[in-house]
């Protein structure tokens, strides 16, 4: 787990936090601006495929993290910058890029342990899954994940078999 501590480990764990939260594409990730951050409502604005904008509901855990990063690491990390107005910001102060948060996630992986091949987009994968397993409206992640076809959100419908026998159990009469 990231190093909260370290100015680096708190920018991973705020960046972490918001991936998962969020569902975003790497490439939407990394060019979230600070002005793209409505904590008070709990949103963020992105810009998806075609730079279509959309606004993402943020839970409490990743507007906690990514508040502690923009008081305590991204001023450091500025030092080093022009101006930079991109959230995550590589250790020069400049906009994080797409191999970064690649080299980020593999890190933390191998340092876990974990054997499973994980990605950027298992971030965005695990995002949609957990709502829809958890009963959320396809049309509502559908939105969140900015998919134009619902046939593109209705992939992370592969719901495991024992939560399918337990949805009959529970509602079916002769379940």
């Amino acid at each position: 787990a990231p190093d909260a501590n370290d100015k680096l480990g708190l920018r991973d764990k705020a960046m972490l936090e918001l991936f998962y939260a969020c569902g975003t594409r790497v490439s939407e990730l990394i060019n979230i601006k600070v002005n793209d951050l409505f904590f008070e409502d709990e949103i963020i604005r992105v810009f998806g495929k075609g730079s279509k904008e959309r606004l993402i509901p943020v839970g409490s855990s990743a507007v906690k993290w990514v508040g502690e990063y923009l008081k305590k690491s991204r001023p450091l990390l500025m030092k080093k910058s022009k101006s930079e107005n991109n959230l995550f910001l590589n250790s020069r102060g400049s906009k994080l890029s797409r191999m970064g948060v690649w080299k980020i996630i593999d890190r933390y992986v191998k340092q876990a342990g974990i054997e499973k091949d994980v990605h950027p987009h298992t971030f965005r994968h695990s995002f949609a899954t957990h709502l829809l397993e958890g009963g959320a409206d396809l049309r509502a992640v559908q939105e969140m994940l900015g998919h134009a076809d619902i046939s593109t959100t209705q992939i992370y419908t592969h719901i495991d078999r024992d939560y399918i026998k337990q949805v009959h159990k529970q509602y079916h009469p002769r379940g």
